[in-house]
């Protein structure tokens, strides 16, 4: 049956306009954004398929685009959609950080790093540049490795601190594994990129390691 012949409370856009978004199922919101089906199967019954194949909305935002173009029912346009759904998502987060600086909204920070790191398949050492009010200057990915660690050099980010001219930064680095807690060696470049960063009058304010469904921070665990 076609969405149109249902009763209209159990339509996904009538729903949201009725009750919000947070009212509505994964498939019910995916099926708003794909608006049609195929031959004998609605939008939503789409969305579930889709789901099922990828495990969930977080493994379909989070696939590439050649796989997703693959997918029955989606195709090169809706692809890249859900591509720019996704980016959207970042700079929202990016924004929410900038206007209300990045010490007050801890959250946003959390999710704007996850955003960019959980779903990488190799280690990723990020920094987050910050001006005298902790807003954020850039967002920069300065260093990749492997599937359990990468290389860090002090002398480099020091450099990249100094050319945002930077008052100090978060630091971020995810755990391909899906688990959060820090190693020894996270503590030691972390003690080592206090030291060098502190000779220039730059702050390391948090260094913070990605996991799967969570994030450890330096700062709140007394590790800083």
């Amino acid at each position: 049956m076609a969405i149109r012949d249902w009763p209209a409370a159990e339509r996904p856009r009538e729903k949201l306009l009725n009750r919000g978004a947070d009212a509505l199922s994964d498939a019910e919101l995916l099926a708003i954004f794909l608006r049609t089906g195929y031959a004998g199967r609605s939008a939503v019954d789409l969305a579930r398929e889709l789901l099922d194949e990828f495990g969930g909305l977080r493994g379909l935002m989070e696939t590439g685009q050649q796989r997703l173009c693959r997918a029955h029912g989606l195709g090169k346009a809706k692809s890249a959609q859900l591509q720019a759904v996704l980016e959207m998502a970042k700079r929202h987060l990016g924004e929410t950080i900038s206007r209300e600086g990045a010490l007050t909204s801890p959250l946003a920070v959390r999710q704007y790093l996850m955003a960019h790191l959980r779903h990488r398949q190799q280690e990723i050492f990020a920094v987050l540049f910050l001006d005298s009010q902790h807003r954020p200057l850039a967002y920069e990915e300065l260093f990749a490795g492997t599937i359990d660690g990468a290389t860090v050099y002090p002398r480099e980010v020091v450099k990249r601190a100094l050319s945002k001219n930077a008052a100090a930064l978060i630091l971020a680095h995810n755990h391909p594994s899906g688990v959060a807690e820090p190693s020894q060696a996270d503590i030691r470049i972390t003690e080592r990129l206090q030291r060098a960063l502190a000779l220039v009058d730059v702050r390391v304010l948090d260094h913070m390691v990605i996991g799967d469904s969570a994030v450890v921070s330096f700062a709140e665990h007394g590790l800083l």
